[in-house]
């Protein structure tokens, strides 16, 4: 942080007994976490018996972040995540992530993504070419099931039967709507056998041993694969140390979840804020007919989507995938003048801190333009954090982006797609991803402007 800089402390108004302000986070978690700016650049708030401290202040966060030692994964969140994806590089504390990041980078090279993007691609179309002209679908639901098959692709080259696919992407959505509630519910609650926790444990233990069992498949197979998976599996470190079988199946889980979850939220927020601002939905559909022409996109064709890449990363600063993080304190420690003892909880929201007045012009307002490289001033760098920053920034930003806009770009390609009236915006309560609730999408077919200066078929080479 800089010296200069002289940061408020305050606490947040309106804690209930018993509950704090977890009923408040809970009906209207983003525009709760978005309000607290208003009390200081360091707020404290209750969830349930526990006091927690929200930086707001993007400098404030950059420095809990960049400081993993003492402000580790940990707290509500992370301990409810652990039970999903156990200690996998998401959830692990600092004393494992660095050992498992060395392991896992190998898994997420450009060379890695470059393959894994034509799995993507071949995933996007199966999905866009099942479509018929005239329909009306759910769009979340229909972009989460995109994605959950499409990361299920780049992680298993061996296709899995429909039937156990499908099996999958519904264990998947009660696990992963079920998270949040889980992290409000007292444990006396949680260990109740109450229906709605049954359905819970049994579709998360299908996950466990599902997983299990692919992977056990992959190490009796003398098949060659080059996949993510068998990545994983192959992944050493310069003592030739490698994951184990445990951290292989805490990894997939992982990335399972948190790939599926960031494109599908993103791509449901981009077919809504461009239905709101029709101008710039025109661009789009002017610059993927004269990239492609018609064509499926590619992985060299990334770097000329360049509208595309901005309004994903425009949507990813208005609507985060997660609105919710939490931090442990390792050690006493100061933020904001104010003094936290170890074991201390940080929570922080990447929609909240995106709002930030200084770092945006207008920060309520939806221009992609404002992330032309001549516009990008530093204080907007450290407010946008949808992928976190520092050591523990999410190791696939870059895998969930290359999905996002091959998603788009394909979709767009062959389809004109709008809104359908009576949706509702209000992001779901306690979801784990934030989406809109209701948001139904009519899919027209379109045909594309074949131009002259459309770019022919990559032949290969890597995006800058």
């Amino acid at each position: 942080m800089t010296e200069q800089t002289t940061f408020s402390a305050g606490a947040a108004p309106g804690a209930l007994p018993v509950v704090g302000h977890a009923l408040q986070m809970m009906r209207h978690p983003v525009n709760f976490m978005t309000s607290l700016s208003a009390h200081g650049d360091l707020v404290e708030i209750k969830i349930g018996p526990t006091t927690a401290y929200v930086p707001t202040h993007p400098e404030l966060l950059r420095h809990v972040l960049t400081n993993d030692r003492v402000f580790d994964k940990g707290g509500v969140f992370y301990d409810r995540a652990r039970d999903i994806a156990g200690n996998g590089l998401v959830t692990c504390p600092f004393s494992d992530h660095r050992r498992q990041r060395r392991l896992m980078q190998s898994a997420f090279t450009r060379g890695q993504l470059k393959r894994y993007a034509e799995a993507m691609r071949a995933e996007i179309e199966d999905t866009a070419s099942r479509w018929q002209d005239g329909m009306v679908v759910d769009a979340f639901q229909e972009m989460y099931g995109m994605a959950l098959r499409t990361v299920g692709r780049t992680l298993y080259s061996t296709p899995v039967s429909p039937e156990l696919a499908a099996k999958v992407e519904r264990s998947f959505d009660v696990v992963l709507n079920g998270l949040f509630r889980q992290m409000f519910l007292p444990a006396t609650i949680r260990r109740m056998p109450l229906p709605s926790q049954r359905r819970y444990k049994s579709n998360l233990d299908f996950l466990h041993e599902t997983t299990q069992q692919l992977i056990d498949d992959y190490r009796s197979s003398d098949t060659e694969r080059d996949d993510l998976l068998a990545a994983l599996i192959a992944s050493r470190d310069d003592d030739g140390g490698r994951l184990g079988d445990k951290e292989i199946h805490d990894q997939v889980i992982t990335v399972m979840a948190a790939g599926t979850e960031t494109v599908a939220g993103t791509l449901t927020w981009v077919f809504y804020l461009l239905s709101q601002h029709p101008e710039i939905e025109a661009a789009l559909y002017d610059e993927i007919d004269t990239v492609l022409g018609g064509r499926a996109p590619e992985w060299d064709d990334l770097p000329k989507l360049s509208l595309a890449d901005r309004i994903i990363s425009e949507t990813l600063r208005l609507h985060p995938p997660a609105w919710l993080f939490t931090r442990l304190t390792t050690a006493p420690t100061e933020l904001a003048g104010r003094r936290l003892p170890a074991g201390s909880t940080v929570v922080f929201s990447p929609a909240a801190v995106a709002q930030y007045e200084d770092a945006f012009d207008n920060p309520a307002k939806f221009d992609p333009d404002r992330w032309l490289p001549d516009r990008v001033a530093p204080a907007a760098r450290h407010a946008f954090v949808p992928f976190g920053t520092g050591a523990r920034k999410c190791i696939g930003d870059l895998y969930a982006r290359t999905e996002a806009t091959l998603g788009l770009a394909t979709i767009l390609g062959r389809w004109r797609v709008g809104c359908e009236p009576g949706m509702d915006i209000r992001p779901v309560p306690l979801a784990t991803v934030y989406h809109p609730r209701r948001l139904r999408l009519r899919l027209d077919a379109r045909t594309p402007r074949r131009t002259a200066s459309a770019v022919p078929a990559p032949a290969g080479g890597d995006a800058t």
